[in-house]
């Protein structure tokens, strides 16, 4: 698998936010959001080739219980449901975060499921690629089908995200509110903050949840948080 970086940290975001776990991040993605925080794995991807054998013995060193496999977007690698299939066999709980723009066999304990909205959308050559593919749910509604233990995490720019967000909850099929969840968008702690009160004032009047961003209050932006 094409691997961006494995390490050991606390989940920053989400229903499990605090956990310690052991992320895996894959390295490629086919979207280009305009204020993707991980560009080493989705716009400049980089990384090296290891084995699913490889990545189960590092989660399994790690001495926690939750393994994350994110991205970039893991769902691209042709090996996820090795991988997956695998961390599970060993009695690890498995998170697996994707954008829902494609829906191979894998499994996993959580799904965490991010479909893109208009705020994501980058100038250039890309732009329209990405709007086509963030734009068909269909993927993403069998995704949920398919795990009922899911999260919906949905980023917020501004309070005029509103409208998207609830045309994209509408599309997947009428998502539970308290499996919703919205946070700021930021790459650092002050970033975040100063979106906070309006993200949670818009948690409060639709029954969402409120994600923090941990990683970024405790260890800052980067690499291995």
């Amino acid at each position: 698998m094409f691997i961006a970086e494995t390490f050991t940290s606390l989940q920053g975001e989400g229903m499990l936010v605090g956990v310690p776990s052991h992320f895996i991040r894959t390295s490629g993605c086919n979207l280009r959001c305009r204020w993707c925080d991980t560009p080493y794995a989705s716009w400049l991807p980089e990384g090296d080739r290891r084995s699913v054998a490889e990545l189960v013995a590092g989660a399994g060193a790690s001495g926690v219980r939750h393994v994350v496999v994110t991205g970039g977007e893991p769902l691209l690698q042709r090996e996820i449901g090795a991988l997956t299939r695998a961390l599970r066999e060993t009695g690890l709980h498995v998170t697996v975060e994707t954008a829902g723009t494609v829906d191979p066999e894998f499994e996993c304990d959580l799904l965490s499921l991010s479909p893109k909205t208009a705020s994501s959308d980058p100038q250039g050559s890309w732009r329209e690629r990405h709007r086509r593919l963030r734009g068909d749910l269909e993927p993403a509604r069998r995704l949920i089908e398919r795990f009922p233990e899911h999260q919906v995490k949905l980023v917020v720019c501004d309070a005029d995200d509103l409208a998207d967000i609830l045309a994209v909850l509408d599309g997947l099929g009428g998502v539970d509110p308290t499996r919703v969840l919205l946070m700021a968008e930021g790459r650092s702690a002050a970033e975040v903050a100063s979106r906070a009160p309006m993200v949670a004032a818009l948690c409060s009047e639709h029954g969402f949840r409120y994600t923090p961003r941990l990683h970024l209050d405790l260890f800052g932006g980067g690499r291995g948080v």
